[in-house]
């Protein structure tokens, strides 16, 4: 990195890119006024703003210093700029109280890509488009021009569009080999659409924003998640199988894990989401939210859990930030005073969807340490449960709520999901579970990567929608990787089933197919289980999930390398194209495709219909995984039938003995 400064024109540069300019003529940083209009629905938020006023600021005084250079930017900021070899560091000190509003513009050419911001669902490569940085429940459908998120537009704000998500970030990487990172959990907006720069707009001035490049994508993402955090990782009683999701009680949930294992399903564990109660609404079936075990519905469950425990089988629940009033734990809460309030004193209550919930005050010490304590400690680990969904994260209101912090609710509401995270890891790690335990989460942000064990990417309805279904997942991992958050998962199946939307067989075996190449295989039983097909229900789904958790175990011994690699050197486990093949455009583009390591290159089916399958291969030398047929660099067409997602590695690779050991064995 190297700052170049004449007169009072400044200019970052990595190497002979430009990367930040001030000039009379471009101005760098614009500041001003807005006034913003939040409405919250059930975690869907309408966000509109009134600028108020937006203006240039021009260099009215340059000092270099030792390790760089301070800007004075007439009577509103002050930015000290420094550089040590591929790190810049701006810092930001402002002087008016009166701004509210900042953008600042990075140089940018036609030919550039842009990845992360978190996770995305619909678009990996973010050129072209901008992207409002919001945590939040992100929509049905999120397609404008369909039927289905026209309908939930009306029926609650829950339609959604191809910008929503539970997992916003301030940070990007550019395909010209840096990444960027802007400290702030404010609402912000990064556009990328015009071809000469982009635009960063933040509702307030951020503490400082760091640029940091390297040689390669590998290297990149060493030194991101160097500085954000990398995830642990598994333990390795994950590989043994399928998290199979259940529901209704001990008896229906037991038989189900009962029925899979005499069906030669390999099981890791089985996950009951309902082991709290249950509560039935119009949108289906919920969880009383209320973190202990529920006697009537599974009595005895500390007992069950040992049994499980003896058979090599673990046991997973769910948990939240929130309490529903008609609880038990909301009745402790309230004596604890451990809820976020009213500007009147009173405890501030959330619609979830038909029942009331107070918030866990996350920053406020006692209430978080009693969260921490006497509810995730007690009522889940000390009762044997080797993991959970830490659901949620995304509702924290922005209107008349009062914080222990005493910061804005619009500062709080996208720093949330990583208290969340920590609350979780705490608990974890006090009791000495850190590697055993997994708690798997959708709401992220800043800070997440550290505390996050495991994400997955939220509530995609049961089909093959562009911007909501199946294709979305792998989407999904591949934004989140560019993120800091390399290992990541997918309901097998989807799980929003709504307007008569229901899944078929064929969904879910086309997601399980899939989920047997990504690090985690679970299955949810979705929002309205009676609706949606089940594997449990059909005896030649339960050969084919038997045989796909067969190869998943089979191929454990590769995953587990690449988790490994992703907590030592924060290499995403699914990873794009380009990563290990920057030599070809077409990499820096595809998204419906991506690598297991250098090797191994995997394309889902994420449509329906079909039966075949077109790819995209990078260079010569890669092998069909079912027929064994050597493919050339290029678009090739490879059948597609079900349990045979179309899978390449590459010849002569280190891996290649073992896919050829899946081939023979698995092969159709």
């Amino acid at each position: 990195m190297e700052i170049c400064l004449s007169g009072l024109d400044f200019k970052l540069k990595n190497g002979k890119e430009t990367i930040f300019e001030s000039s009379q003529t471009h101005p760098m940083i614009y500041v001003g006024q807005g006034k913003e209009d939040v409405l919250m629905y059930r975690g869907n938020f309408k966000i509109e703003d009134y600028v108020i006023e937006r203006r240039p600021l021009f260099v009215t005084a340059a000092k270099k210093r030792d390790d760089g250079v301070m800007l004075e930017f007439g009577e509103d900021l002050t930015v000290n700029i420094a550089v040590d070899g591929d790190l810049a560091t701006i810092r930001f000190s402002e002087k008016s109280d009166k701004i509210n509003r900042f953008w600042i513009r990075v140089k940018s050419n036609a030919n550039e890509h842009v990845y992360g911001c978190g996770e995305q669902m619909s678009y990996f490569d973010m050129k072209g488009r901008h992207f409002p940085l919001w945590t939040g429940e992100p929509g049905v459908g999120r397609d404008k021009t369909t039927y289905i998120t026209w309908k939930g537009d009306v029926d609650g704000m829950s339609g959604g569009d191809y910008y929503n998500t539970n997992f916003p970030q301030t940070t990007f990487v550019s395909s010209r080999k840096y990444y960027m990172h802007v400290q702030s959990t404010a609402y912000a907006d990064f556009d990328f659409r015009n071809d000469n720069f982009h635009e960063l707009q933040l509702w307030e001035v951020p503490e400082y924003i760091r640029v940091e490049a390297a040689e390669d994508y590998v290297s990149l993402l060493e030194k991101e998640t160097a500085f954000l955090g990398r995830q642990i990782e598994l333990p390795d009683w994950i590989y043994n199988g399928l998290i199979i999701g259940a529901q209704g009680g001990n008896e229906r949930s037991f038989d189900i894990l009962e029925r899979s294992l005499e069906s030669g399903i390999k099981v890791a564990g089985l996950w009951c989401q309902d082991w709290c109660g249950k509560r039935v609404t119009s949108f289906g079936k919920r969880l009383q939210w209320d973190w202990h075990f529920h006697q009537e519905m599974y009595p005895n469950l500390p007992e069950k859990i040992k049994d499980l425990h003896k058979r090599g089988i673990k046991y997973l629940g769910y948990i939240n930030p929130y309490l529903v009033k008609d609880g038990m734990l909301f009745k402790e809460g309230l004596e604890k005073d451990v809820f976020a309030k009213k500007s009147d004193g009173s405890v501030y209550l959330v619609d979830f969807g038909e029942f009331d919930c107070g918030v866990i005050d996350l920053t406020k010490p006692e209430a978080y340490e009693w969260f921490k304590d006497e509810v995730i400690k007690k009522y889940s680990i000390d009762i044997g449960i080797d993991g959970w969904m830490a659901d949620f994260g995304e509702y924290l209101p922005t209107d008349d709520i009062v914080l222990h912090s005493g910061k804005p609710a619009m500062i709080e509401h996208n720093h949330w999901p990583a208290l969340w995270a920590k609350c979780n890891y705490d608990a974890v790690k006090e009791s000495g579970k850190l590697g055993d335990v997994v708690y798997f989460m959708r709401a992220g942000g800043i800070g997440s990567q550290k505390y996050c064990t495991l994400l997955w990417a939220g509530d995609q309805s049961v089909d093959f929608t562009r911007h909501d279904g199946l294709c979305t997942v792998i989407c999904a991992a591949l934004s989140a990787g560019m993120s800091g958050v390399g290992i990541t998962h997918s309901d097998i199946g989807g799980y929003t089933s709504l307007y008569d939307n229901c899944r078929t067989k064929e969904v879910f075996l086309r997601w399980a197919e899939m989920a047997a190449f990504t690090p985690v295989m679970r299955t949810h039983e979705g929002n309205r289980p009676d609706t949606s097909f089940q594997y449990y229900d059909d005896e030649d789904c339960m050969k084919q999930v038997a045989r796909l958790t067969d190869i998943y175990t089979m191929i454990s011994p590769l995953m587990k390398k690449l988790v490994k690699e992703n907590a030592d050197k924060g290499t995403p486990v699914q990873r794009p194209l380009f990563m290990h093949y920057q030599g070809d455009d077409r990499c820096f583009t595809e998204q419906f495709e991506y690598l297991l390591g250098p090797d191994v290159l995997v394309a889902p089916v994420y449509e329906g219909g079909v039966t075949e399958r077109e790819v995209f291969l990078p260079e010569d030398g890669f092998i069909h995984l079912w027929t064994g047929k050597e493919y050339k660099k290029g678009i090739c067409t490879v059948e597609a039938k079900f349990g045979d997602t179309p899978v390449f590695y590459k010849k002569n690779s280190e891996v290649s003995k073992l896919f050829e050991e899946v081939r023979s064995t698995y092969g159709n």
